[in-house]
């Protein structure tokens, strides 16, 4: 029988490098897929909340304040209607008169 190693140094070498290289694809690998499982989760969570945010919106109106908008509203309309109809009969006396 010879004298020779059965695995030289630099083949254990070698094995332990490719051992080293599948092991950092695998995690590579591993990293992507949790990294993307997060971004799922955090979309569907997102998502979630959105939908929640829409359903809930802050009331910005109030009865009170519907009121005096129309009231204001009201007086602006109406002093508009006197305007006109006090020009109507200036140029209605203005026609029968000249």
């Amino acid at each position: 029988m010879p004298k020779e190693p059965l695995i030289t140094r630099s083949e254990l070498r070698r094995r332990k490098e490719e051992e080293e290289a599948a092991h950092e694809r695998n995690q590579k690998i591993i990293a992507k897929q949790s990294s993307k499982e997060l971004q799922q989760k955090e979309k569907q969570i997102d998502n979630h909340y959105r939908k929640i945010r829409k359903k809930n919106k802050d009331m910005t109106k109030t009865r009170a304040g519907e009121n005096q908008k129309s009231r204001d509203l009201n007086r602006f309309l109406m002093k508009g209607i006197v305007i006109v109809g006090l020009l109507l009969i200036v140029v209605g006396l203005a026609v029968f008169l000249l």
